[in-house]
């Protein structure tokens, strides 16, 4: 065999292998240190997104409560525009696709509301009394879905 063919040692310096030894020591100890800080991270995330699911059922329900109690003093306009919100705000929780807020069983209880609603905001714009009535009967739907917190 020639001198070209025969296998060459590579040889490290003691300041190569020093150097390398304490970045991996570094890159170590930044890992360990970042492990606790991305738990905590994900356990506030988890907790945000509770807060914003029983906000979103809170700003829903609040939205029909706020149009029967206008609805029940005459001013229908205002009732008119909170049940337009209510349903607004509803929409979004039954067409979202991981289901956050509602189970199955609230979604098909809830899919039966807004059968009831162009009926009643029509009934809210003619300033018809008997909306309040529907508005009662919406808001005891609602209940039984189970969608309350």
């Amino acid at each position: 065999m020639n001198a070209d063919t025969q296998p060459k040692t590579i040889t490290i310096s003691p300041l190569l292998w020093r150097v390398s030894f304490y970045t991996a020591l570094l890159l170590g100890a930044f890992l360990l240190g970042l492990v606790p800080i991305w738990l905590k991270s994900r356990k506030c995330s988890y907790s945000l997104a509770e807060a914003e699911r029983q906000l979103n059922l809170v700003r829903t329900q609040n939205a029909l409560v706020s149009a029967i109690i206008d609805a029940r003093r005459g001013d229908y306009e205002l009732a008119r525009q909170a049940t337009s919100d209510f349903f607004t705000f509803l929409r979004p929780e039954i067409d979202r696709e991981n289901h956050v807020a509602l189970s199955p069983a609230q979604r098909e209880g809830v899919q039966q509301l807004f059968s009831q609603r162009d009926e009643i905001i029509t009934l809210l714009a003619r300033s018809d009394p008997v909306a309040v009535d529907r508005l009662s009967d919406l808001y005891k739907l609602y209940r039984n879905s189970d969608c309350q917190l």
